[in-house]
């Protein structure tokens, strides 16, 4: 079963207060559906995982161990499609001991990575806007492994597992962002 997006939203409210984590899911979920869209997969599941995804990051204070587990148990006990959930589950390997393997698993976990690194990258713009991020800054930016060390530059390179070269993952990801750019405040 899949959940209407108020419904989404209104869950993911329910979990995270932190406004910044709520920009990062709604950049996640923009991006999965471009990325679902440009695979020809199934737009509102992929958006659905990508708007939750985070969901029990203020319960699990971002422990890598446990988060995206509690997430996991939330949408299971609503009866989500276990598709969702499992992506969802795997975008945080340490948590699970395995390994993705799935399109959706790498879509997830590259996805919901690179909306970290095109923020910081706007950042430093002068108008610090998504919509003047250029997607050579941002390969260029993943070789800099100082700027944004946080960010799992090995999750962004996930996109080439579901056959996307980076150039035109990062040009998706920047143009999913940028049509939200308000929500985001960037």
């Amino acid at each position: 079963m899949l959940i209407k997006r108020s419904e989404a939203l209104e869950l993911l409210h329910k979990y995270i207060q932190n406004e910044r984590m709520i920009a990062h899911s709604l950049a996640s979920e923009a991006v999965m559906r471009a990325l679902a869209r440009r695979l020809n997969a199934d737009e509102e599941k992929w958006a659905l995982a990508g708007l939750l995804h985070d969901l029990d990051v203020e319960i699990t204070h971002a422990d890598p161990y446990t988060h995206a587990l509690e997430t996991a148990r939330i949408l299971t006990e609503m009866g989500i499609d276990p598709d969702v959930v499992d992506a969802i589950k795997m975008h945080n390997e340490m948590a699970t001991g395995q390994e993705r393997n799935t399109v959706f698993q790498h879509a997830l976990a590259a996805g919901e990575t690179i909306t970290g690194l095109i923020t910081a990258t706007a950042m430093v713009y002068p108008d610090r806007k998504v919509a003047s991020v250029k997607p050579k800054s941002v390969v260029k930016r993943m070789k800099e492994k100082a700027f944004a060390a946080s960010v799992k530059r090995e999750n962004i390179m996930e996109c080439e597992k579901i056959g996307i070269p980076l150039d035109e993952f990062a040009a998706i990801s920047i143009l999913a962002m940028t049509e939200i750019g308000s929500d985001l405040g960037l």
